[in-house]
């Protein structure tokens, strides 16, 4: 009796901590989505496309995802939750000053990719080289795809420091990855290759959307 009673503690305990940070993930995302909007107008013009890209959302996401250490599945789940309450965030911080954003586009756009960006976030942490491998390819892929998407395509309506440095952002975390966590000659192909791959591949999606390269 005594047993059960300390393992059916044990697994309370566990469930608490899991909705503890379930709770801190969507939290925050709700709150940073709201942040994001007011950062557009205090954050120096140089940076200030951290607070409308996509890549300053994954990277958002991923640092609260990251943290957290929960289990694939949660973490593909609160990858689409974080990026639709960022979106709501925004749109409510909009609100706030009088201004109308519509969710739909960008929300709908969380719900697909959201779950790869959570996945890959706790794939970082990952024991298996093809998971971490695969997990980098598409964080670093993001970066540095919407680095040189900015530095190209709208070089000339936006400052080139802030996709320089989310380009190298994606870089290090290649890099750092290669170096600290992916061995063999498999992995090592996985995660280069599939990181070019994936640059490219942004860059076309967000020209196919048919946006700036923002979300607002």
């Amino acid at each position: 009796m005594g047993e059960t009673t300390l393992t059916d503690d044990r697994a309370r305990s566990g469930r608490a901590r899991i909705l503890i940070r379930v709770g801190a993930v969507a939290g925050g995302s709700l709150l940073l989505g709201g942040l994001t909007f007011f950062a557009q107008g205090f954050l120096p013009a140089s940076v200030s496309s951290f607070a409308n890209s996509a890549s300053g959302w994954t990277v958002l996401t991923v640092l609260l995802i990251y943290p957290a250490r929960l289990s694939t599945a949660a973490s593909a789940v609160l990858g689409a939750v974080s990026f639709v309450l960022l979106v709501i965030g925004y749109a409510a911080a909009a609100e706030s000053q009088g201004l109308f954003y519509s969710p739909v586009l960008f929300g709908a756009v969380g719900i697909v990719a959201g779950p790869f960006v959570g996945t890959a976030a706790a794939w970082l942490r990952s024991a298996s080289r093809w998971r971490a491998a695969a997990g980098t390819a598409l964080l670093a892929g993001i970066g540095i795809g919407e680095g040189g998407y900015g530095l190209t395509v709208i070089a000339d309506t936006t400052s080139p420091v802030y996709w320089v440095a989310i380009a190298a952002a994606g870089l290090a975390l290649l890099v750092g990855m290669l170096l600290r966590r992916i061995r063999g000659g498999l992995p090592l192909i996985i995660a280069v290759a599939g990181t070019a791959v994936l640059a490219a591949a942004f860059v076309g999606a967000y020209t196919a959307l048919g946006t700036v390269g923002t979300v607002a």
